[in-house]
């Protein structure tokens, strides 16, 4: 069915405020989002009524709630169960809004990629050339950014220029962790360490006491013994006791967060509280090269 502009703005606030809030929203709700008078939206209401695009919601927590054909006339499709895609304008999150659809409208060029998003939330405070972020999204972790070039309030959508996509695979960590991992004895030397490194082409590994995993060492850590003159030193001296642990059943995308968190290139992967293997951030880049 066509809606009137004005009658978009209702559904939309509607649908965006009920997901926010998930209760009954007051016609005052509305009339603040979308600048407009409640008396307008009241008389609105009653014709979305007639349409069964809403429902009357009585009593003094009462209000309006949205009907499944809402959805169908914003041609958007509603869900049993809704995840947020998160929408960011010049690197601050847009509250109350998500992307509902994204659609690439331009991508056989080598210099050039466009897309649209159609958004369940208010669009009109986006302008030219505001940067754009979308995402992650909840199956394939996709982050999407860009330049705003236009806006189609018809179908509360954005235009951009697409300059990043990035999209981390949904496999568990422990699908990419290393095992059995390389381990190094609490009591070797420096220098035995160091030998151990270069023959299996790694920055750190883990340190191992008689079969339980007790700290991690790194280069850097051997780098700052060598520096102070610590020749003679033993790996359980240097090394770091700290152990920063991941559940193996992570997905990739919520750990790779932690190697910013931690400020670390290495984390240890547990299964069922047990450690059992290693995540370096190279394990990482070599597997989004593949991709």
């Amino acid at each position: 069915m066509e809606l009137t502009p004005i009658q978009k703005d209702i559904i939309i606030a509607l649908l965006n405020l009920q997901r926010q809030k998930d209760r009954a929203i007051k016609g005052e709700e509305i009339a603040e989002v979308i600048q407009r008078n409640p008396g307008t939206i009241r008389n609105q209401m009653q014709l979305l009524k007639a349409l069964g695009l809403v429902e009357g919601v009585p009593g003094p927590k009462g209000g309006y709630k949205p009907m499944g054909a809402a959805y169908g006339a914003l041609r958007i499709q509603q869900f049993k169960h809704e995840s947020v895609v998160p929408i960011y304008k010049n690197n601050v999150i847009v509250n109350g809004a998500t992307a509902a659809e994204i659609s690439f409208t331009t991508v056989r060029s080598p210099d050039m990629c466009n897309g649209i998003i159609r958004v369940l939330g208010n669009t009109k405070d986006f302008i030219l050339d505001d940067k754009i972020q979308v995402g992650p999204t909840p199956v394939n972790r996709l982050i999407i950014r860009g330049e705003v070039t236009g806006r189609d309030d018809t179908n509360n959508s954005i235009l951009f220029n697409i300059n990043e996509m990035i999209s981390l695979p949904k496999k568990q960590v422990k699908h990419y962790m290393k095992y059995p991992p390389m381990l190094v004895n609490v009591n070797a030397s420096i220098q035995e360490a160091t030998r151990l490194f270069i023959r299996n082409n790694v920055h750190g590994a883990p340190v191992d006491d008689k079969g339980k995993i007790v700290g991690i060492v790194t280069y850097t850590d051997i780098a700052h013994a060598i520096a102070q003159g610590k020749l003679n030193i033993k790996i359980k001296d240097i090394m770091t006791k700290e152990l920063i642990t991941v559940d193996g059943d992570m997905q990739l995308y919520d750990v790779v967060k932690l190697f910013h968190k931690y400020n670390v290139g290495r984390l240890v992967v547990t299964i069922n509280g047990v450690p059992k293997g290693t995540l370096s951030k190279t394990d990482v880049l070599n597997e989004l090269a593949v991709y």
